[in-house]
């Protein structure tokens, strides 16, 4: 359970912190659609359980990338934390949790990781591993720093010596996404930045490669089950933990 101390979160109705192949929300309960993540998400109940693809009573749950979910809470403070997947850290976090269907639920220090996060800690959000493939661990790297996220599968394949089906295998198979969908989590990562540092919103995202404001607004409903514009109100922090 590494930890990463939450800055100065008292005066801020929600923060949002956005790093190298990680981010975080803390706040406020949200009204959430159906989405699907482009990386694993780690939800956490602070102040009460919530309902999971219709099971309720639910206090924690590790979501899949690319896995439909539809999540509601009663009310109370939620942590959603993502981050780049890892063999050690899905394995840490699986061997701890209950499998339901497609997501796993039931952390057995759940509320351990409830309590340090109400008391100023911000749980199980470490700095990234190298994966098993130095290739993937590569392509990754390349994709994380493609400021404009416009880089192919054929020129991430040249660069870490693979075709480009093997590497979109690969990729797949080490890090539970595909090439396409982490590209546009690694390109929201940029939007963030940007905005942390005074761009606006729409600013930001045509920088990172969205074609529009309105392939952005869609993206991010896909991926995170609400609109970027009702998540960053003037009332949420955002904090950038590693400059892209």
């Amino acid at each position: 359970m590494n930890d990463v101390a939450l800055p100065e979160t008292c005066c801020a109705e929600a923060t949002v912190w956005v790093g190298l192949g990680r981010a975080a929300y803390l706040g406020p309960s949200l009204r959430l659609r159906e989405h699907s993540g482009s990386v694993h998400c780690f939800a956490l109940g602070l102040d009460a359980p919530f309902t999971i693809n219709g099971e309720p009573g639910v206090r924690s749950a590790l979501i899949p990338a690319r896995t439909p979910n539809h999540l509601e809470s009663a009310g109370g403070r939620m942590l959603f934390l993502y981050r780049d997947p890892s063999t050690a850290w899905l394995d840490g976090l699986r061997a701890r949790m209950t499998a339901l269907d497609s997501v796993h639920i039931g952390h057995r220090d759940e509320l351990v990781l409830a309590e340090e996060a109400r008391g100023g800690r911000l749980p199980l959000l470490s700095p990234l591993t190298e994966l098993a493939d130095a290739r993937i661990s590569a392509a990754l790297r390349l994709l994380r720093a493609d400021r404009e996220g416009r880089l192919s599968v054929a020129e991430v394949a040249k660069a870490v010596n693979l075709s480009a089906s093997r590497l979109q295998h690969l990729f797949s198979a080490h890090t539970g996404t595909s090439f396409r969908r982490y590209r546009l989590w690694a390109r929201m990562q940029h939007v963030g930045a940007a905005v942390s540092a005074g761009h606006t919103l729409t600013t930001a995202a045509v920088d990172a490669g969205f074609a529009s404001p309105g392939h952005f607004s869609d993206s991010f409903r896909t991926m995170f089950g609400l609109s970027a514009t009702r998540l960053l109100t003037p009332a949420t922090r955002l904090v950038v933990l590693d400059r892209p």
